[in-house]
């Protein structure tokens, strides 16, 4: 077995880590990216649900092209929602930024997110 490097990723195209953390992990061909909360790179929130989960979208999409990923290399996602009652909202976004095949989602509610955001979406993803 040949040894690994583990790179992290940043980019000044989306917000930076609000703590002890990195916007994305790459070990040999995988990618892993911290929750991107609806904000843009300067931390302002926009301001419905739907707004805030195209942001989250594309800090994703602009940490994954930092580490020369694309949206068609995420094989999961998992989609935080402060509000449920949000989902279908949330997923007609999600829906207008990944094509068939689609990666495998998880959606749950929380509590509460960092800086109260409404949505949270974080992924994975592969170059074979």
């Amino acid at each position: 077995m040949t040894q690994q490097e583990r790179t992290t990723i940043a980019t000044s195209q989306a917000p930076g880590a609000i703590g002890p953390y990195s916007q994305a992990v790459q070990y040999g061909n995988l990618l892993f990216t911290s929750g991107q909360l609806g904000m843009d790179a300067s931390g302002q929130f926009a301001r419905v649900v739907e707004e805030q989960a195209k942001r989250s979208l594309l800090n994703v999409k602009a940490i994954l092209e930092a580490a020369g990923f694309g949206m068609e290399h995420v094989v999961k996602t998992t989609v935080f929602l402060k509000d449920m009652n949000d989902f279908q909202a949330v997923n007609e976004v999600y829906a207008s930024f990944f094509a068939e095949p689609y990666p495998a989602r998880s959606a749950v509610q929380v509590a509460r997110l960092p800086k109260d955001g409404l949505v949270e979406i974080e992924v994975v993803a592969i170059k074979a």
